[in-house]
């Protein structure tokens, strides 16, 4: 895999670290602790094999940095189930990943009927280490991604360390989706990913921060993110972008493409409208503004980097008309929330959108 020039030498001097000052050294003591905050709001969307590879991923990171020294940490599995739920998810767990209970402490969570950023909050709170890793129930982890999230903690001034989450891929939709979503490219997208924001399925924070800025509760589907980030930079801290990745189940079906592309679009009039202006003249102009700038962009992604998917040359004019299609609908879904013409509720994914 292609990596960013520099890292290789970064990789080296954190070798380095981890042989002289982590391996029964004073200094081991010092070094912060971490725990990991898992959420299984989108573990509703696949099967429980495709969780398990996550989840094996996670044990054999896990397993790479205890090796240097570092403590065994806890992880919180946060659900919105009720709390006697537990027990069913501890077996599915361990049935898919024995390996994970080996290598850290599992403690489970219960918000009932919690949203993805509740079910965030609520594991914070159990979480015990001085770093608070989150993960997303549909990641997996690449080798090397525990460590290189880590590194940065090394300096006591850093708050946010963000890592690199791309869409994984293997059809003609998903690499779609993986050209036209939010995340970069895995690979021959630097430019795109040195811009990136945080996610909060593959970011760590310090815990004495983030419990006290816990992710804004917010009506909109995936704008908390966005706000804690204004938090973050308010506040003067730097975001740490790092070559920790892990990927993402690339979306599937239809329905889930109709309802995201819509709830896409009116939490972009949520954005506009807590970063910028309540204005509505100004929400409706910033509608069109973005659906231009989404279908230039949308464009230039599909025949920049199809190539880099795999995707033969007659699938282009095909991936061109399906993204094009999904910022049409999250235009009409910005356009139609910004004129009031849809009202403001909390969002929730709809039963129609089913499992994936």
């Amino acid at each position: 895999m292609l990596l960013p020039a520099g890292l290789t030498a970064r990789r080296e001097r954190y070798s380095h670290i981890g042989t002289n000052n982590l391996i029964g050294s004073d200094m081991a003591q010092e070094r912060p602790t971490y725990s990991l905050v898992v959420e299984m709001e989108n573990a509703k969307s696949i099967d429980w094999d495709e969780i398990g590879v996550g989840m094996k991923a996670l044990a054999r990171e896990i397993s790479s940095v205890s090796a240097t020294g570092l403590a065994r940490p806890r992880i919180v599995i946060s659900h919105g189930g009720a709390e006697s739920d537990k027990d069913a998810l501890r077996r599915e767990i361990s049935n898919e990943a024995p390996q994970l209970g080996q290598v850290a402490e599992l403690v489970f969570t219960a918000f009932p009927g919690g949203r993805y950023y509740d079910l965030k909050n609520n594991g914070m709170l159990a979480s015990d280490g001085d770093i608070v890793i989150f993960m997303d129930s549909d990641v997996v982890a690449e080798p090397g991604w525990l460590p290189r999230l880590l590194e940065p903690f090394e300096n006591s001034e850093v708050i946010c360390v963000n890592g690199y989450t791309y869409l994984s891929y293997d059809d003609f939709f998903s690499r779609t989706f993986a050209l036209i979503w939010f995340f970069p490219m895995a690979r021959g997208d630097m430019r795109f990913a040195s811009k990136r924001a945080i996610n909060a399925n593959n970011v760590a924070f310090r815990r004495e921060w983030i419990v006290s800025h816990p992710f804004p509760k917010h009506n909109g589907f995936k704008v908390s993110c966005t706000l804690l980030m204004r938090e973050l930079l308010r506040e003067g801290h730097k975001i740490h972008n790092v070559d920790a990745r892990v990927y993402h189940y690339s979306p599937r079906g239809w329905r889930f493409f109709y309802w995201r592309a819509l709830v896409t679009g009116r939490d972009a009039d949520r954005k506009f409208v807590a970063l910028n202006s309540p204005s509505r003249t100004r929400r409706i102009i910033k509608s069109f503004s973005r659906w231009l700038t989404m279908s230039w962009r949308t464009t230039r992604r599909i025949v920049g980097h199809a190539r880099e998917t795999g995707m033969p040359l007659w699938q282009v004019p095909f991936s061109l008309i399906v993204g094009q299609a999904f910022y049409g609908l999250a235009f009409w879904g910005q356009f139609s929330f910004a004129t009031g013409m849809v009202r403001d509720k909390i969002e929730t994914v709809p039963d129609y959108v089913g499992h994936s």
